[in-house]
């Protein structure tokens, strides 16, 4: 039979055991691995060509804004299928607080509309 405490005296030498080896080889690289730098191995590289135009970004943040956006009303909508799934056990109470969260999702929706969040240009 084990204790409270044995479980965490396990839990704690795992852990200070992940930590001891990452620093462990987080040291050896340090000392082991030759270091030589120098402007060519600086130096942007991909596929043997040498870049000859300046790398422009090719998303603008307007593009990662509409990305969070969608994860965030995806994620929010996952919540309703669980709601499905057991609407007839929850009777009114259930079906008042879903609209609830519909109504706050639908309003956050209209507020990233009128600010303009889900144009893309």
């Amino acid at each position: 039979m084990q204790t409270f405490g044995q479980e965490w005296l396990v839990v704690g030498l795992m852990t200070i055991s992940a930590f001891g080896m990452g620093m462990t080889l987080l040291l050896l690289n340090w000392i082991v691995a030759p270091t030589k730098p120098s402007p060519t191995k600086a130096a942007p590289y991909e596929s043997g060509v040498p870049d000859v135009t300046p790398v422009k970004p090719r998303y603008t943040p307007r593009f990662y804004v509409v990305a969070m956006l969608f994860v965030i009303f995806d994620i929010e909508a996952i919540f309703i299928y669980p709601w499905a799934v057991i609407f007839d056990d929850l009777g009114l109470y259930g079906f008042v607080e879903m609209l609830s969260f519909i109504a706050l999702l639908f309003a956050g929706y209209i507020y990233a509309w009128k600010k303009g969040a889900l144009e893309w240009v």
